[in-house]
Parts: C-alpha cells; sequence; structure tokens
C-alpha cells in the first residue's frame, strides 16, 4: 500500500508557470556624409643654447634673438650673431626656428587646399541610386553610385525564457 501511495503522489500533475518572450527586430539605415572642412593653425616657434658662446644682435646688444613684430600671424624673427667665449675651450651652440602658419583673411573652400599646415576637407557625400530594401526581415543594402554614403542594417531576435 506504501508503495501505491508513492506512485500516486508521483502521478499528481503540478502548476508549471513559464514567461516566454519572443521578439525579432529588423532596422537599415542609409546616410550620407555632408562637406566638411578641418585646419589646424601651426605656431611659430624659436629656440636657442649655447655653452661658452657668446651671441650679438645688430644692435651690438648681449641677445638671444627672438620674435619680433607680427604680420598675419607670423612674427618676424632676429637671429643673434656668436662667437666662441673663450678660444680653445669646448663650447657648444644650437639654434632652430619653426615658421608658423600665417593668417588667412577667409575660411577655407571645400575641396581646396589652403595655407594651413594640417588640412582635412571632404566634399559632400550624394545618394546616387544608393538604396536600402525591408521586407520580413529581409534587406537589401545596394551602395550604387553614391559616394559619402554609410549603410547599415541590423538583424535582432530575442527569446526570453522565466
Amino acid at each position: 500500500m506504501k508503495k501505491f501511495l508513492l506512485l500516486a503522489a508521483l502521478c499528481v500533475p503540478s502548476a508549471g508557470f513559464c514567461n516566454i518572450k519572443h521578439s525579432i527586430t529588423s532596422s537599415v539605415k542609409l546616410e550620407s556624409l555632408s562637406a566638411a572642412t578641418s585646419a589646424d593653425k601651426i605656431g611659430s616657434s624659436y629656440s636657442i643654447s649655447g655653452n661658452n658662446v657668446t651671441t650679438v644682435d645688430s644692435n651690438s646688444a648681449s641677445t638671444i634673438g627672438g620674435f619680433g613684430t607680427t604680420s598675419s600671424g607670423i612674427p618676424s624673427i632676429s637671429f643673434p650673431s656668436s662667437s666662441q667665449a673663450t678660444s680653445g675651450e669646448a663650447f657648444s651652440y644650437s639654434t632652430s626656428y619653426l615658421e608658423g602658419d600665417s593668417t588667412s583673411g577667409s575660411a577655407p573652400t571645400v575641396g581646396t587646399v589652403g595655407n594651413f599646415s594640417d588640412l582635412t576637407s571632404t566634399s559632400s557625400g550624394s545618394v546616387g541610386t544608393a538604396a536600402v530594401t525591408l521586407d520580413n526581415h529581409t534587406m537589401a543594402l545596394t551602395g550604387g553610385t553614391g559616394t559619402g554614403v554609410v549603410l547599415t542594417g541590423q538583424f535582432v531576435t530575442d527569446l526570453t525564457v522565466d
């Protein structure tokens, strides 16, 4: 009898609680890039260093040279003449100058190279014959004859069982 009660207890149905969620998502995107120009103006720099050296400018004043007045964003520069301070002794002398970009009177024109050292210019994109289609989660992305076109397609399937 005990065996029969055990078998009867195992045959009693139990309640099952399940939540099942399912979703399917499709998306497509077509974008055409716009015209852009980016310019970085490089500044002027001057450096001088030395050991056991005498420097003199054009006015016979002891000087290390440097920047003067500025015209169109570029400073004038004066370089000193130099000579060894004590004959027969070791000396070192170094000077460097980097002329920066002049300041433009107008904004750069798209597609042309201006007077800046670091210039990037791109013309606007055109969609041309680029196309996207989406039908029952079937997508087609066609670049076609467009320029500067970005096509993105995405297909997502989610299944959640709680």
